[in-house]
């Protein structure tokens, strides 16, 4: 193996002497070696096996991971282990999250997949989760593809996730902002509920610029990481950032099952990373701008734009929905999120089409709901061409039946941060 292609520092060894803001580590993490060997690009390691002579230390090292799931020391052994590429991202994630570790995974379902594994090896197949999730999260929790049985808690009730939670249960889940209806929830009040069971929260929509779940309660934070972290419409991955413990049982999950993240993925990652504080700041500015004019719009019956800000926006028309998706000429009708360029899709025939069509709309999710993944280009431009999208679908009531913003239309708001992010540093 060659000098530059050498592994990043593992997270155990990760945390820096003086404090940097995220913005900075964005940068910079998992690449602080690179000057040491005479490189600035990250090097991109392709391999899927190394060689080594001494098959007696190998046996031995392979020993050690399987009795552990800890990664051992030295050159990598085989890709499906380790790679050296994605170790880097790891470690930047693990560092922008503020947890010991992170494990990548070839998508975001097979992250949560990992997950429950780990905990139904331990004999805790219960769950308790929030609606509404990502619609393939739903699925994999309730079809019964793992022996997963799960208890539904209302969002607007965090304390009533006490009363769900059995000796069997192995994790509690939530995701906010929801994904579609940007629905938040406390995660401090969920953490207090939880008690020992472990809280995973899906944060794909808020990325560590807007929130840093570990520092509320949760144990385990989720990333589809093919939306805002990768931000280019241009790779397929999952990770979850959490404590070194259950990183090392993620890991064997991973070994033994194999969804592990190609290398050129997390290269990708790594380089998407590098500009997620700028393009978060750009886009959520782009979001809370739409998310006014659309709560302004008599076509429009109600705007969903969480008070964290970002840069979703989820509208519910008075017209037909499937009329705008096909009026759209600049934003592009497509599935998928977190691009450099904006993307629109209606969730009920989607993304959430796998949930049963009663719990889906008890979830909020309705027929007349179309999302948003606002990207980079100019507002001006993206509010004309959802007006000629918005014209296209017709239907505009009459002044008397249409709603007061009080009966439940968000007011859309200049899109900031919590104080807390900005004290890491996060760009206002």
């Amino acid at each position: 193996m060659t000098p530059a292609s050498s592994p990043a520092p593992r997270a155990a060894t990760s945390a820096h002497p003086a404090p940097r803001a995220l913005a900075t580590h964005a940068v910079h993490a998992g690449r602080e070696d690179l000057a040491a060997l005479g490189v600035h690009a990250v090097p991109l390691d392709l391999s899927t096996t190394y060689p080594s002579h001494d098959s007696r230390a190998e046996a031995a090292r392979i020993d050690a991971f399987a009795a552990t799931g800890e990664l051992p020391e030295g050159p990598p052994v085989y890709a499906r282990l380790d790679n050296p590429t994605t170790a880097r991202f790891e470690e930047a994630l693990a560092r922008l999250e503020g947890t010991d570790a992170s494990v990548a995974f070839a998508s975001g379902m097979a992250a949560l997949t990992a997950v429950l594994l780990v905990r139904a090896s331990a004999g805790l197949r219960h769950v308790v989760a929030v609606r509404p999730l990502y619609g393939c999260s739903d699925h994999l929790l309730t079809a019964g593809l793992l022996g997963t049985e799960v208890t539904w808690v209302d969002r607007t009730d965090p304390a009533g996730i006490a009363g769900a939670i059995r000796p069997d249960t192995g994790l509690v889940m939530v995701e906010t902002p929801a994904n579609p209806t940007l629905a938040e929830i406390d995660i401090e009040a969920v953490a207090r509920a939880c008690g020992s069971v472990p809280l995973l929260v899906d944060s794909t929509f808020a990325t560590p610029v807007l929130q840093r779940p570990v520092e509320h309660g949760a144990r385990l934070v989720l990333h589809s990481a093919t939306k805002y972290l990768g931000g280019h419409g241009d790779v397929l991955a999952g990770v979850v950032a959490c404590d070194e413990e259950f990183a090392r049982q993620l890991r064997q999950v991973r070994f033994a099952t194999g969804g592990v993240l190609h290398p050129l993925a997390g290269y990708l990652l790594l380089r998407g990373l590098s500009t997620l504080p700028v393009r978060m700041k750009a886009a959520a500015a782009n979001a809370a701008e739409l998310a006014r004019r659309l709560t302004a719009d008599p076509r429009v019956a109600r705007v969903h734009y969480p008070a964290l800000g970002g840069a979703m926006v989820a509208f519910e028309v008075y017209g037909d929905p499937h009329a705008v998706i096909s009026g759209v000429r600049l934003i592009t009708p497509a599935v998928s999120l977190g691009s450099v360029d904006t993307l629109i899709q209606h969730p009920a025939s989607i993304s959430h089409r796998i949930v049963a069509e009663g719990d889906r709309r008890s979830a909020g999710v309705s027929d007349r709901l179309l999302r948003m993944s606002v990207g980079l280009e100019d507002v001006e431009d993206l509010w004309r061409d959802l007006c000629e999208a918005l014209a296209a679908a017709g239907s505009v009531p009459e002044p008397a039946d249409r709603p007061a913003l009080s009966s439940g239309r968000t007011e859309a708001r200049t899109a900031g941060l919590r104080p807390a992010a900005r004290s890491q540093g996060v760009p206002a």
